[in-house]
């Protein structure tokens, strides 16, 4: 049976890291009228004041707006505003890329989406096709594509619980059992040691800082603005490499995240070759060792 290509997961946190800022700030809040300082000041205001979840309040405070000024906001009008997403250079062709350089190296990549931001935003922009899986704040919608609830947050912190689901292979979020069932180390479908996180900043640290501690990597992004926060994380440990947002073919980032690959393919293979000679012991020579003495 012939044995399947270890998988290299990538792990991308949305706004910031793969575009340019937050990605209500590019149509959502401008067709409220609003800067973006001004609704990130009401939408957290109103959280603390109703101690309510931050993502919840944004949440809620998107419908509210939009209702105060007759606008849509719906399904549709939220994933034709992902059009408008602009990302950072390189990005676009990024994950074709990275895939072809994997099946070289003899790995299977696999990209995901682990975002505070929307779900129906990020399936409108260019490169939601790349995505095996999205995990974002979404909305349940009745039969006109109005939102009447929330359908899943993801927080900071709540953001680790999709990085075990992906370790695992539990990608339906409605499969709490499943998820919490005890599983061998290596009967998991993408180690943590095959995995690469890459975010921008303090709300991506819970799961650098799993990255880190299970053995996988962590990247931070940055753009001028959010460069010394960035280069604080290296160096208080909480990220293994920092880069400019600059995804394009032959920059330090490429070629720092094909080294990564390099090595787990290499890795796989030595652990493959260890295990065969271990499958062997006991016979007085391993069979490739034939005619060395």
């Amino acid at each position: 049976m012939e044995k399947q290509a270890p998988i290299v997961a990538f792990l991308y946190d949305f706004d910031k890291t793969l575009c340019t800022t937050d990605m209500e700030d590019y149509t959502f809040i401008p067709s409220l009228g609003m800067t973006p300082g001004e609704f990130w000041t009401l939408a957290n205001s109103f959280g603390r004041e109703t101690h309510m979840d931050g993502i919840l309040a944004y949440m809620y405070t998107m419908i509210r707006e939009s209702e105060k000024r007759g606008l849509p906001f719906t399904r549709e009008s939220l994933t034709e505003m992902g059009r408008d997403i602009v990302l950072f250079p390189g990005v676009e062709d990024w994950f074709h890329r990275i895939d072809a350089f994997g099946a070289e190296q003899g790995v299977q990549v696999e990209h995901y989406v682990i975002s505070s931001g929307l779900r129906e935003i990020i399936e409108g922009s260019a490169i939601s096709g790349a995505f095996r899986e999205i995990y974002a704040s979404e909305f349940y919608y009745d039969e006109a594509g109005k939102p009447v609830w929330p359908k899943l947050t993801v927080n900071f912190t709540a953001k680790t619980q999709f990085v075990y689901r992906i370790n695992k292979g539990v990608l339906d979020v409605s499969e709490d059992r499943k998820l919490n069932d005890s599983m061998p180390d290596d009967s998991k479908r993408v180690p943590f040691t095959n995995m690469v996180y890459m975010g921008d900043g303090l709300s991506d640290v819970p799961c650098m800082k799993m990255m880190r501690a299970y053995g996988g990597q962590a990247i931070a992004v940055y753009q001028d603005s959010n460069r010394p926060g960035v280069e604080d994380l290296l160096a208080k440990g909480r990220v293994d490499f920092i880069f400019r947002a600059d995804y394009r073919e032959g920059t330090a980032l490429e070629l720092t995240v094909k080294d990564m690959i390099r090595k787990i393919a290499v890795c796989d293979r030595l652990g493959e070759e260890n295990a065969r000679q271990m499958r062997n012991i006991g016979g007085d020579v391993l069979p490739d060792q034939v005619g060395l003495f």
